[in-house]
Parts: structure tokens; C-alpha cells; sequence
């Protein structure tokens, strides 16, 4: 384990938001499968490979890459315990070897210099307290022509998990969803901010790409709203009203989501990202 640089995600993720993601996983990779093959296509994956995922969680990106190179090996790192405990075990129950787990933060995690071939990251790399910081030092771990591939949020207005819950201004304190360059969710949905950050950090090639996905968020409206209450941002909403607020709140939501219903039930929204990649020279 390496010194922590971000103490308020180290606590985060090992307290309620990790267990809950732990406990989630399927309905997470539910939501963000459909980027999944962009980003192990982009990262170039192949054969006798080393790989890196950066904010792996329960690791089902990590595995996809050590599938693509049967002869290489994939390292999983994330801060949260329970997730990395939910990886090993569905690693083991999948029989996928050549993949290893750890917890540290990659922001200063000990790696060793050019010993990997791709670095990958599915929604995790947005939350580093110094970014440019923490990709110099995730480069250094990348031999000379090694592949950065990134999948991270761009406009929250393109994101329909966001316009859900900003329907429900009027009933919830309901703020905005992050800025640009600043530690959050959408800190690298600006392309220029994205593409001055990872020049400063030593990377060439810089390219960035929308990539579009619709994800499954419930079983049907009431299943998807009660879901998506329970994340990090509906619990911070839900714990600062009272009882009948709380109704009125997951009543709205459902409304706002029967539209979103395909004539199977399941809700789908679509999930608007880029697709970064990028070359250690």
C-alpha cells in the first residue's frame, strides 16, 4: 500500500460509496458496458501485453484486458477494499490467472518505470488532487510508444443520469454536477483542458474522441430511480430532506424515467463520454 495523496476518496471509497459499488457491480457495469470494447479497442490490447487499469473497482475492465492478452498480464488498482475483494473473487470464479489486484492510489503508487504497455481507465481518472502531477507519474509506468486510453465524462447536459436527477430541482438542493478542471466527475469534460493536461504531463498524440453509450439503469422506472437514489449524490440529496420530501422526490423521479422505459421494461439512458488516448514517446 503507497501514501495516500487524496485522503477524501481513500475514505469515500472505503466507507458506503465502495460497499455500495461492491454490492452493485452487476448494475454498474449494467450502466457502463457499452464502453467497454471502445476503450480495450483503442488501447491496443493484444498478445503478450502488460496492462495497467487505473481505478479498476471490482475489476471487470481489468479482467476484459487480461483476456486480450492470454500471454501477458493485467494489474487491477483501486483505493476501495471491497471492491478489489469483489474482483479477486469473480477473477478466480471466472479463471482469469493472469490478473492481480491491488489497493493503492495511482497517483503515487510505486510503479516500476516502463513496466507496462497500456494504461487503462473506465470513468476513474477524473478525481486526482493533482492531475497533471498524476499523469506525469502514471506515464513514467508506460514504456516509450506505451498506450494511454481513458474513458471520462464530457458535458453533463449529454449524460441522462444527470438530467434525471436535475429534474428534481425544486424538490431536492440539487447543484451542479462539477467543473471543468476542478476534482469531480466532470473534470476532464472540457477536450482542451484534457488535451494542456496530458502535454504537460509528457504524453504525444493526444486524440479525443465522443463515444455514446446507452446503459441500464433498473428494471423498470421505480427500480431505476430507488437505484440511482442510493448512489453517492442521491444519498447526499435524500439525507437533507425529510420523510415526505424523500416521497415526493422518488415519486418525480419515477415519472421523469417511465419515459426512458424500453417496451421491455429496463430503463436506458445514454451515457455521453470521450475517448482519450494518448503515447508515452
Amino acid at each position: 500500500m503507497t501514501t495516500i495523496a487524496n485522503t477524501a476518496q481513500d475514505q469515500a471509497w472505503n466507507g458506503p460509496e465502495g460497499a455500495h459499488w461492491a454490492r452493485h457491480q452487476d448494475r454498474w457495469n449494467a450502466v457502463n458496458d457499452g464502453f467497454n470494447t471502445p476503450l480495450l479497442d483503442a488501447a491496443g490490447i493484444a498478445g503478450a501485453h502488460r496492462t495497467l487499469d487505473i481505478g479498476c473497482g471490482a475489476g471487470q475492465t481489468t479482467r476484459l484486458a487480461a483476456r486480450r492478452a492470454p500471454r501477458g498480464h493485467a494489474l487491477g488498482l483501486d483505493l476501495s477494499a471491497p471492491m478489489l475483494a469483489e474482483a479477486r473473487v469473480r477473477a478466480a470464479a471466472e479463471g482469469v490467472d493472469n490478473v492481480t489486484f491491488t489497493r493503492g492510489d495511482a497517483q503515487t503508487h510505486p510503479y516500476e518505470q516502463g513496466a507496462f504497455d497500456a494504461v487503462i481507465s473506465r470513468y476513474s481518472a477524473m478525481f486526482f488532487e493533482d492531475p497533471e502531477a498524476a499523469f506525469a507519474h502514471i506515464g513514467r509506468a508506460l514504456r516509450p510508444g506505451g498506450r494511454l486510453a481513458l474513458v471520462c465524462p464530457s458535458d453533463p447536459g449529454l449524460n441522462g443520469w444527470v438530467t434525471a436527477m436535475t429534474s428534481l430541482r425544486g424538490i431536492l438542493p440539487v447543484g451542479d454536477f462539477g467543473r471543468p478542471g476542478v476534482p469531480g466527475m466532470f473534470s476532464l469534460a472540457v477536450p482542451d483542458t484534457v488535451r494542456t493536461l496530458l502535454a504537460a504531463a509528457g504524453f504525444t498524440g493526444v486524440a479525443i474522441e465522443e463515444a455514446r453509450a446507452y446503459g441500464t439503469w433498473g428494471r423498470d422506472a421505480a427500480d431505476a430511480a430507488d437505484f440511482l437514489l442510493a448512489t453517492g449524490p442521491g444519498r447526499h440529496l435524500m439525507d437533507q430532506a425529510d420523510e415526505p420530501t424523500r416521497t415526493r422526490a422518488r415519486t418525480a423521479l419515477t415519472d421523469h424515467l417511465r419515459a426512458h422505459e424500453t417496451p421491455e421494461g429496463p430503463v436506458r439512458l445514454l451515457s455521453t463520454a470521450w475517448l482519450v488516448t494518448a503515447e508515452r514517446p
